[in-house]
């Protein structure tokens, strides 16, 4: 079976290391980085990614706008998007599903739990 493929979109360095370490570790994915909105928009449409974990507050685009462009552009529409935010109350995760995003991960995430939380919201098993 071929390695599912991760884009994380994190403007923070640190956070982009510890999400990369975390799912090619635990889950043994392949992890693609991206630093901005415009970059995650580039790369999910050339790299066609199993699914893109998208941070909400990011200078320039946010990940709100960022998930709305994926979503306009057939290429991306598929792609499932997870939002990493630390805003995610039962309100926010009503309106992020009304959005069409798969999930919410609370930030700061568990590095330990990271890749079974992002498993469970895409229907995928580990395989250790």
């Amino acid at each position: 079976m071929t390695a599912k493929r991760i884009l994380v979109v994190d403007n923070e360095q640190y956070i982009q290391e510890i999400a990369e370490i975390c799912l090619k570790t635990v889950a043994g994915w392949h992890v693609l980085l991206a630093s901005s909105g415009e970059e995650c928009l580039r790369r999910a449409a050339t790299e066609q990614p199993d699914a893109i974990l998208l941070d909400v507050m990011m200078p320039d685009m946010d990940g709100i706008t960022t998930f709305q462009k994926l979503q306009e552009n057939s290429a991306t529409r598929t792609i499932p998007v997870i939002l990493l935010t630390a805003k995610i109350q039962s309100s926010d995760r009503r309106r992020y599903a009304q959005m069409g995003l798969t999930a919410a991960i609370a930030k700061p995430f568990d590095p330990l739990n990271l890749a079974i939380e992002v498993a469970t919201a895409l229907g995928w098993t580990l395989e250790q």
